[in-house]
């Protein structure tokens, strides 16, 4: 099972395989023909709040880790984490982000559960 993350304005590469936006917005400035984004699960995303949140002062990443992993288990998040690990399971997975430090995103979360 291969799981990668990168950011989503780097252009693709022939072994990304499925590509996975997990952010909910959009990225700015990016027009959706050169992303080539096979699925967009919303619904995976960190809450509003947060996101705020940890955005908010320099908040520990491992809180929120642990606060994205409890969001990841409502019924809708979890739907959507078992659709993705499917895919996983057909060849590898790269899941895009915009955020400027992927490593420390909610898309390194959702690579490590994956993993698991």
């Amino acid at each position: 099972m291969s799981v990668r993350v990168r950011r989503v304005y780097e252009p693709p590469e022939p072994d990304d395989g499925v590509r996975v936006l997990v952010d909910r917005l959009w990225p700015r400035g990016l027009a959706k023909d050169a992303a080539r984004v096979d699925e967009w699960p919303k619904g995976l995303t960190p809450s509003t709040e947060l996101r705020r949140w940890y955005h908010a002062d320099d908040r520990p990443y491992e809180e929120f880790r642990e606060r994205y992993a409890a969001e990841l288990a409502a019924p809708e998040a979890a739907e959507l984490l078992d659709h993705v690990r499917e895919l996983t399971g057909r060849g590898p997975v790269t899941l895009l982000t915009a955020s400027k430090d992927p490593q420390r995103s909610h898309a390194e979360v959702l690579a490590r559960l994956l993993q698991d």
